[in-house]
């Protein structure tokens, strides 16, 4: 994920040995920047001064642009940035009605679960040696590693080219009703290239502006935005990892998201700045705080996070869930917009988050008398290793080949049979759901999962996803959900009886 990483002059991270002890010392914000002497961050000549500029080049629509001298865009390499002749026409949050709820609930945002093309049944995977927000090989003794993957696989590996050419992914056949309303719902709700583009063009203008502080930082975007399960509508998540030691959430990771908070406000948001871009900088204090802000430029809003690496780690262990069977992508979306519909999909008022939802929809594929997925963490342990160096996070899941199922159940019975597992099969109140395990496994009877609800097992740290469901309420909401759908989607399958088809894809 970081820009050009064969052209930077030193390791992201100074060795152990000489790394400050008085790390979290409050710079000005009016210091210049100190940036690594070698490094030639992403260049995105950008001209947050003029909106509809911006917006024009990343559309590709030139024809409305006003008559203004503007430098290329470009990044360090000299390549233009990858820009997309797709429609663009929405500009809206995800949830609108959050707009009055009080930020200090408790929440955890950053699990949203991309990069899908423009083109029906085409892929566009991420560009390689200037990986959108993640590392290439970086030749230092912190981030030495002797594994080095075979590059070739299933996954849509990162590469090049800014805007490489789209690749072909089949799509599966839809041979009855249901199966071609999922279809068509994900063919239009699915991120396109365009949306990606906007994400990364602010990432890499707040990397430049967050080393200001922190120069030996490094901005990544994760979740929805890789991990291949993203929408059109879907938020950026942004990791900031500060330094190589894990950073205490509740003290170290409040303290810099207040700087970097005082920088976006001091700095990025000021009506008079020539740099203004970002609007509504708000420090949430969750148990894992975030810095929520919108992006004026890509209208996008973000989240961003500390050294929460985990982060990374299941962006990419997600993302190739996501490509090795040609169902899980489809049905994963269809689900998340009807979680949406029926306001059972935000964490911050007691739901589900959009990632514990892709690990059911994950869960339930593997466990179904004749699996669709594997545990890829079993089957592949070197590729997914907790302990794995950041830079190679990227590389190791596109060792991983196709999955091959003997199961041949279409969109439709798959989505069927999805609320019924979780309405009439699985044991709320005796199991956890395990990704990693790739089964239903006994609750363990660690603190952190008594009086919980929903149980469901984050798979490289092991925490509860699904902690933010506590009242019994909403729970029970969430259940009569299941339910319901269930029995009406066996019914009449046809999906507008759970989820308005034409409405969601003109949303989006």
């Amino acid at each position: 994920m970081f820009p050009n990483s064969s052209n930077l002059g030193r390791p992201p991270f100074l060795p152990k040995h000489q790394q400050q002890t008085n790390f979290f010392h409050e710079l000005p914000l009016t210091i210049p920047p100190t940036l690594l002497s070698q490094q030639q961050i992403v260049d995105a000549r950008f001209n947050f001064q003029n909106a509809a500029l911006s917006r024009a080049l990343l559309s590709g629509n030139l024809s409305t642009t006003p008559a203004v001298s503007a430098q290329p865009l470009t990044y360090g390499n000299g390549s233009p940035v990858p820009t997309s002749a797709a429609p663009t026409l929405f500009r809206g949050r995800k949830r609108l009605s959050e707009q009055n709820v009080p930020y200090d609930v408790k929440r955890q945002r950053f699990h949203s679960p991309h990069c899908e093309s423009t083109v029906v049944n085409q892929t566009v995977p991420l560009p390689e040696e200037r990986r959108y927000s993640f590392p290439g090989s970086i030749p230092s003794p912190l981030f030495h590693a002797h594994y080095i993957p075979d590059l070739s696989g299933c996954v849509p590996p990162l590469r090049d080219a800014p805007f490489p050419d789209p690749i072909e992914t089949t799509l599966p056949v839809a041979k009855d009703k249901l199966s071609q309303q999922v279809l068509e719902l994900f063919q239009a709700c699915q991120q396109q290239t365009c949306d990606l583009n906007r994400k990364e063009l602010c990432r890499t203008e707040l990397q430049k502006e967050i080393q200001r502080i922190f120069p030996q930082s490094r901005l990544f975007l994760v979740g929805s935005s890789l991990n291949g399960f993203g929408t059109r509508s879907s938020d950026g998540d942004l990791c900031l990892v500060v330094k190589e030691e894990p950073v205490n959430q509740k003290t170290e990771a409040r303290h810099i998201l207040s700087l970097v908070q005082k920088l976006f406000c001091t700095k990025l948001c000021k009506s008079q700045s020539t740099a203004s871009y970002i609007e509504r900088p708000q420090l949430i204090r969750a148990k894992v705080p975030i810095v929520k802000f919108r992006d004026k430029v890509s209208c996008v809003e973000f989240d961003l996070n500390v050294n929460n690496v985990v982060g990374i780690r299941n962006t990419f262990l997600l993302r190739t869930y996501a490509y090795i069977e040609n169902r899980v992508r489809p049905l994963v979306l269809v689900i998340k917009k009807w979680a949406s519909f029926h306001d059972i999909n935000d964490a911050s008022r007691g739901t589900l988050s959009s990632y514990s939802l892709v690990l059911m929809v994950l869960h339930y594929l593997q466990t179904l008398p004749e699996p669709i997925l594997p545990s890829l963490q079993k089957n592949y342990p070197e590729s997914f290793n907790p302990t794995m160096q950041l830079h190679l996070v990227h590389q190791a899941p596109r060792t991983v080949p196709p999955y091959l199922s003997k199961n041949g159940s279409t969109l439709g019975e798959l989505l069927v049979g999805f609320f019924k597992y979780y309405a009439t099969e699985f044991d709320w109140s005796r199991q956890m759901i395990s990704v990693r395990e790739a089964k239903a496994i006994p609750r363990p009877d660690g603190i952190e999962w008594r009086n919980k609800f929903i149980c469901v097992e984050e798979p490289f740290d092991g925490t509860n996803t699904a902690r933010a469901v506590h009242e019994k309420q909403k729970f029970d909401i969430i259940k009569d959900e299941f339910l319901k759908s269930w029995q009406r989607l066996r019914d009449k399958r046809d999906l507008n009886c759970i989820l308005p088809v034409r409405p969601t894809t003109q949303k989006r």
